[in-house]
């Protein structure tokens, strides 16, 4: 453990900010003031332990809250062990650093760098999003990148069995998506049967492989839709919005009432446009590619859907084709349209669930208590 105190305080700090530069295995902590100045440095380990030292170290700063950078699976038990002792956590979004590393004084790459840069940052963007103990949406991010990656696992087999059914017979038809439906798979699995061959083998195990990744997925998506049906109901009474894409947008948001507004949290879902305008051409503004682009694709979906009938944005997007904008450029707004309106639907879902909400279980132990 290393620490180093800067020698000259001013008393009666207005604000310390912590800033954090996570990893596996350890933990670097900068403290600076209101204006930026490095106070203390400090690098500990990562069990619960190692957190409470934080803590008590913390406490020398009546005022300090915490920044750490937004790489959940590395920060999960910081964070959630910093607020079970009631300090605040702010999450710091990566690409708000480079900034802070650019203008620093001291160049290069290190983990005191990394975590001065997180504080800078958070001192300079006072609206961050906080974090909040890991609740039910955890569980249905959890569940929803699961299901992605076994998606694509079985995308890839799809695509090396189509190869191997070519091989076999060119003449073989599959429907687009077929193999996705168990009629197709049974029916092919049949033709399959009597062929010999080291090639129609791979392609009885592939499909087989196929079969039970569809099962998998298929389960759960049910499970998925049983979760979102008592956590978001009114979420899923947006026209457009189905039960995956309603996971994805709670999954990823992680609690809409640690956003202090709709345009706060359209920032963080990508759909606020950019400023792009100087002098006399005010007023233009350009696409956003930034914020979590998985909400920013749940929304699209959504927009899409609406715009082939479902729902008020088919209206919306032909008012603004009417008045010379592109069909991109309508879309686009109907997606901003539909943030606050997504964020409003969070809000009242998470506000009809509050009276009952319990405690969290965690998976490990937790925070203990100093002595």
């Amino acid at each position: 453990m290393v620490s180093s105190v800067c020698e000259e305080r001013e008393p009666g700090l207005s604000m310390v900010v912590i800033g954090v530069d996570a990893h596996k295995r350890s933990h670097t902590l900068v403290a600076v003031d209101g204006i930026g100045r490095k106070l203390a440095e400090r690098t500990v380990g990562t069990t619960s332990e190692d957190h409470l030292k934080i803590v008590e170290w913390a406490g020398q700063w009546p005022n300090a809250r915490f920044a750490v950078e937004d790489c959940r699976h590395v920060t999960r038990r910081l964070e959630r062990d910093l607020l079970s002792a009631g300090c605040a956590v702010a999450r710091v979004p990566t690409h708000l650093m480079a900034a802070s590393r650019r203008s620093g004084r001291a160049p290069g790459k290190s983990d005191p760098i990394d975590a001065l840069a997180v504080a800078h940052a958070a001192l300079r963007e006072p609206d961050l999003a906080v974090a909040q103990l890991d609740g039910p949406t955890r569980e249905v991010k959890l569940l929803v990148d699961y299901r992605h990656n076994l998606v694509e696992q079985r995308t890839e087999l799809i695509n090396r069995l189509r190869w191997h059914l070519h091989e076999i017979d060119p003449n073989l038809h599959v429907p687009a998506r077929g193999l996705r439906r168990y009629c197709v798979i049974d029916e092919l699995a049949r033709r399959l049967a009597g062929r010999d061959g080291l090639v129609a083998r791979i392609a009885r195990e592939l499909l087989a492989r196929c079969r039970e990744l569809t099962m998998q997925i298929n389960a759960l998506e049910r499970e998925l839709r049983d979760r979102v049906r008592v956590l978001a109901p009114t979420l899923l009474e947006v026209p457009g919005c189905g039960v995956l894409g309603a996971a994805v947008i709670l999954g990823e948001t992680a609690g809409a009432q640690r956003f202090r507004s709709k345009d706060a949290y359209a920032r963080f879902s990508g759909t606020a446009p950019i400023p792009v305008w100087s002098g006399s051409s005010s007023g233009k503004v350009r696409l956003n590619r930034g914020g979590n682009r998985t909400i920013n694709c749940a929304l699209h979906m959504i927009a899409i859907t609406q715009v082939r009938g479902i729902g008020p944005g088919k209206d919306y997007v032909d008012k603004l084709l009417a008045r010379g904008k592109t069909r991109k450029e309508a879309i686009r707004l109907l997606r901003r349209r539909l943030s606050d309106v997504v964020f409003r639907a969070l809000l009242a879902d998470e506000h009809r669930a509050a009276p009952a909400k319990r405690p969290t279980t965690t998976e490990s132990a937790p925070l203990p208590q100093a002595a």
